[in-house]
């Protein structure tokens, strides 16, 4: 029987939150830490049977596993999240066969669009949760003209993103081998050539990114679930 992984991400610096906070994903929220929201999401869902935690330092890692689901494998992360990532994949044991990829920074996950994701990604192999652009978006070009994209094909990437592990596996050896800087995991897949199933999200799931968020996320969290 197939069983599914999940992937936290936790180790980033967080450079932009200016010191506000001592750690983003720690960070308390609502009652509890950042890492914990996402933590109990996926618990409530049931859809992965190994967490893998990924950690900056050994005082978060301590931290981190207070909160943390089970069965979890922690791993230190590397310099860049792609980095990171790579050395979450190389933590799984043979018989996982699919992958969820959330940046704890997204505390609003849901566990009903957990429940969606699992169900997609058995049929099309890699899906990611996202939601559509409503902004006039313009390409600055190199001779300081502008372009305008065509809105209605625009998406915003948000996390999780879900694979099947051989896919997602084969996508960051060939990035690794490359040396091909990406920016999330998706686009490791897209330089595959793979088509990637999107779900769409019509509720808020914002990263906390700097100070100003946190209070956004406290008032996201206030709200009615059904919103």
């Amino acid at each position: 029987m197939s069983r599914t992984a999940a992937i936290f991400l936790a180790a980033g610096s967080g450079s932009r939150m200016q010191g506000a906070v001592l750690d983003k994903v720690l960070a308390p929220l609502a009652g509890r830490p950042v890492f914990a929201w996402s933590a109990a999401a996926f618990m409530q869902s049931a859809i992965a049977d190994l967490y893998v935690v990924v950690y900056r330092d050994q005082r978060q890692m301590m931290e981190l596993s207070a909160y943390a689901p089970t069965p979890s494998v922690l791993v230190q992360g590397g310099r860049e999240r792609q980095d990171s990532v790579a050395r979450a994949l190389a933590a799984l044991p043979a018989d996982i066969e699919f992958v969820f990829i959330h940046d704890c920074a997204r505390p609003l996950i849901r566990p009903e669009q957990l429940v969606a994701l699992h169900k997609i990604v058995r049929k099309e192999s890699a899906v990611v949760l996202a939601h559509r652009v409503t902004d006039t978006i313009k390409e600055h070009r190199d001779d300081a003209r502008l372009r305008t994209l065509v809105r209605s094909r625009l998406w915003a990437m948000e996390t999780p993103q879900v694979f099947a592990r051989d896919l997602v596996t084969r996508a960051y050896a060939r990035i690794e081998r490359r040396r091909q800087p990406i920016t999330d995991d998706a686009q490791a897949v897209e330089l595959l050539g793979h088509p990637i199933a999107l779900l769409e999200n019509p509720h808020p799931n914002p990263k906390l990114t700097t100070p100003a968020d946190l209070p956004y996320l406290e008032f996201l969290l206030a709200r009615p679930a059904a919103e």
